[in-house]
């Protein structure tokens, strides 16, 4: 279950007896189907081991259970089975003399069907007839051999608080901080939620949650089915130069193929929605992997008296296509239906009006689709994108709710992305190339009709927009691998421009150089360090707003966000699995789009629900974050697995006086421990716990809020941005729990599982202004003070623990 409201939510659920009735389901599957789980023991994992550049198959590599004899070597053409394998979760090593020793982690075995495991071998740079070089199992790129974390599907799943959320697994590693337990919202070394991006197959995708925020990227339920993810690159620096437009993070979801042996379905019931996922192959050369789910939150938040009744569907699709050993073609597609309406008979109590008060009606809708061309050449590959993804938005909201008085809001919005990218990855003479181009066509538009207050009363800001802009970019890199692969230096460049403004055109404007260096002492100790600058464009809300004919914020010659990295440390990997870094990191913001109207940056905006940046902005403030970062992690070793991390860190930008304040996201200390247990008969048990200093906070203007002619309007109290996030909450602190039962048989295999959030009911205290009504609901009237309400403040965010149960059956 998923609480979504922005302001106040009270979810009063009974833990005792959803733990009860987990125990006995639990109890009772185990008496019915123990001796079928004992008698399976068929499992297989299978693949191809290739050369990463050129595709070709590695012949007679070894591939070996890690830790045992149990293995294989692969044929003529690298494929390998592993054969009678008891259901559970196995780690492969494999080796071959002249390249890197790949170390694959946690991939799950069932009896229902073969593991599908293709493993890309990398060559060494140093031409090496007799040696196999070792490798991590922390996988280092060297493009980005610092700031990078590789996530697992296993760790995905099993994530306790996750819920198979990869937006909420992401918040146990250094560096990240949330607003809230309910959204997805990340916040990354200091900077906004609209500074990450996101790419599924090599296809960027704009927004990967449910009820987005429009200027943002974030929300409260994510939508991409985990069951199809193979593993998740996570960069919160060092990005690399053929992915563009961010400035915190870059997240890469790699999917795994259809399976090639026969039609299967896997079925997932959780507390929120249902989904289904189909498989299979369409011929010799293609699989495809196609899901659905839909969500009946609006039963269950009716049944639990709350004020607003949202519903989801999302869909997700891959289909895979071999043409040859040289040739692939890949389709994808990622789409959502949110739809937030309100439950007007919820309005007996105090929350449940204020909410009622301010939230509007809400619908969207949104889709990816791409394609991905790839050709392999002897010395590297070719790689085609051509994708095309688009967001529908749009809100209402009338006085009191009563569709029949004035209208308060009408928003409707739209953002469509056409995009094409072409690049070459090439290795010759010991260095890796990587260059391409990058281009898109763009059409946004908006037609808003808005009650606004000001400083100076209401205003009303009714216009039309439509945009059409090109964006285009190129971009180069360069790595080379020295001192038997010891050192490794990468040398990047990218430069982006568009047609929005003569200020962007010139991509030579936005040149962003950067550089990374990593050196290995021995096995087991090294140094990474990169530097660069990075450009990101201010949100299509700021460049599309418009006042008469006028694109204001052209005349205000808005640019692109330019951000510096600097990025050191030092990494230890021990013989058992497991790594320690200590990363410190700086950023240096400039360009950040001031909001005129509001007298705010935009970096502190984005962490809550609607639309922001759809107002005049001038591109004149400055921004700045630092902090250190460690990190333990610890692969599954012995059943034991487990992630601690902290991180110190401030966040600053420039208030409307030029002067440096904390910024939204100014978290001083977080702290992250995140671990579990493999026991036997398949069960598994994971705990999460998160310390996190309170996040700054900016007061209510009460005179302004109390004003009849604003609260009529808003719904909400008015903050004084004179004071901006002068106040701070007490810090925080949740414990998630997740325990997990599988039972495997001879064609299916079920997982029960229990996800508990915040298990203690933890509440992060804040107060918000609300009307002081009389006895029979009204509001009343300052008796001093004629033309405004008496207010009065109340207690948000109450503690709230969110139990889910789940079922899954895959066949």
């Amino acid at each position: 279950m998923v609480c979504l409201a922005s302001k106040f939510t009270m979810c009063k659920i009974n833990r005792s007896k959803i733990l009860f009735l987990m125990k006995k389901m639990i109890l009772l599957i185990s008496l019915l189907f123990g001796f079928q789980f004992l008698s399976a023991q068929n499992g297989i994992i299978q693949g191809r081991v290739y050369n990463s550049i050129n595709n070709e198959g590695v012949p007679f590599a070894e591939v070996l259970i890690k830790g045992t004899t149990t293995g294989t070597t692969t044929d003529i053409d690298g494929n390998y089975i592993i054969e009678n394998l008891e259901p559970g979760l196995y780690n492969l090593v494999i080796t071959f003399i002249g390249f890197q020793e790949k170390s694959v982690f946690e991939i799950q075995v069932t009896n229902s069907k073969p593991a599908l495991m293709d493993i890309a071998l990398s060559e060494s740079a140093e031409e090496l007839n007799e040696v196999v070089v070792k490798a991590s199992p922390f996988e280092k790129k060297e493009e980005s051999p610092v700031s990078l974390r590789t996530i697992g599907v296993a760790e995905i799943q099993r994530n306790p608080g996750g819920n198979r959320d990869i937006s909420k697994v992401v918040q146990s590693l250094p560096g990240v901080t949330t607003t809230a337990s309910f959204r997805n919202d990340l916040l990354i070394r200091g900077g906004a939620p609209n500074e990450n991006r996101f790419y599924l197959d090599d296809v960027e995708v704009p927004n990967i949650n449910h009820f987005a925020t429009q200027g943002a990227s974030g929300g409260p339920v994510g939508l991409i089915n985990v069951d199809f993810i193979r593993e998740v690159d996570f960069f919160s620096g060092a990005f690399p130069a053929n992915r563009g437009n961010t400035l915190s993070s870059v997240f890469n979801f790699k999917q795994r193929d259809g399976r090639n042996d026969r039609q299967g379905f896997t079925f997932t019931l959780g507390s929120s929605d249902a989904g289904v996922s189909l498989e299979g192959p369409l011929g010799k050369k293609t699989t495809y992997l196609l899901s659905s789910r839909y969500s009946y939150l609006q039963f269950l938040f009716t049944a639990l008296e709350l004020p607003f009744l949202p519903t989801y569907t999302d869909f997700q699709a891959k289909v895979k296509v071999k043409l040859d050993q040289k040739n692939e073609l890949t389709f994808i597609g990622l789409g959502a239906i949110d739809r937030f309406r309100l439950n007007l008979s919820a309005n007996e109590t105090e929350d449940q009006q204020y909410l009622l008060d301010n939230l509007p009606v809400n619908n969207q809708w949104n889709y990816t689709t791409g394609m991905v061309y790839k050709r392999y050449q002897d010395k590297g590959y070719w790689t085609f994108v051509a994708s095309r993804n688009m967001l529908d938005n749009s809100a209402y909201k009338f006085e009191n709710n009563d569709e029949s008085a004035a209208k308060i809001l009408d928003y409707n919005s739209q953002e469509i992305e056409n995009k094409l990218r072409v690049e070459h990855t090439l290795r010759t003479k010991g260095f890796k190339f990587n260059y391409g181009l990058n281009y898109e066509f763009v059409k946004y538009n908006n037609r808003t009709f808005s009650r606004i207050s000001t400083p100076i009363g209401e205003q009303l800001i009714d216009y039309a927009s439509d945009l059409k802009m090109n964006k285009y970019a190129f971009f180069g890199q360069a790595s080379k691998k020295l001192l038997t692969d010891r050192l490794v230096l990468s040398l990047g460049f990218r430069a982006d421009g568009n047609s929005y403004s003569k200020e962007m055109s010139n991509p030579f404007r936005q040149f962003s150089p950067r550089f990374s260096l990593a050196y290995a002492f021995n096995e087991k100790w090294a140094v990474n360090f990169n530097s660069g600058l990075y450009y990101q464009l201010p949100p299509y809300t700021i460049l599309g707003y418009k006042e008469g004919n006028e694109f204001v914020n052209k005349t205000n010659e808005i640019t692109y966000i330019r951000n510096t990295h600097l990025v050191g440390g030092v990494e230890y990997n021990s013989s058992l699995n497991s790594k320690i870094t200590l990363e410190g990191f700086l950023k240096y913001y400039q360009n950040y789009p001031f909001l005129l109207r509001d007298s705010i940056t935009l970096a502190n905006l984005g962490g809550d629900f609607g639309v922001i940046g759809n107002e005049p902005a001038v591109s004149n403030k400055q921004g700045r974050s630092m902090g250190m970062e460690f990190l333990f992690q610890q692969r599954i070793f012995k059943g034991y697995y487990g992630i601690f991390s902290y991180t110190l860190g401030w966040s600053q930008f420039e208030d409307k006086n030029g002067e440096y304040v904390a910024s939204s996201w100014d978290s001083r200390h977080i702290v992250n421990i995140t671990g579990g247990k493999r026991f036997k008969k398949n069960w598994e048990v994971g705990l999460s716990w998160r310390i996190q200093s309170g996040l700054p906070f900016t007061p209510f203007d009460e005179d302004r809020s109390a004003l009849a002619a604003n609260w009529d309007i808003l719904g909400l109290g008015i903050r004084d941005y004179n004071q901006i996030n002068t106040g701070r909450l007490n810090a925080s602190h949740t414990l998630d729990l997740r325990v997990d039962k599988k039972w495997f048989f001879n064609k299916w295999s079920l997982n029960l599982y229990l996800d508990v959030e915040n298990v203690y009911g933890q509440s992060v205290v804040s107060d918000v202004l609300v009307l002081d009504r009389d006895d029979e609901g009204n509001a009343q009237i300052n008796p001093a003070q004629p033309n405004s309400y008496l207010l009065k403040y109340i207690e948000d965010a109450p503690g709230i623990t969110l139990p889910s149960i789940g079922i899954v059956i895959a066949y």
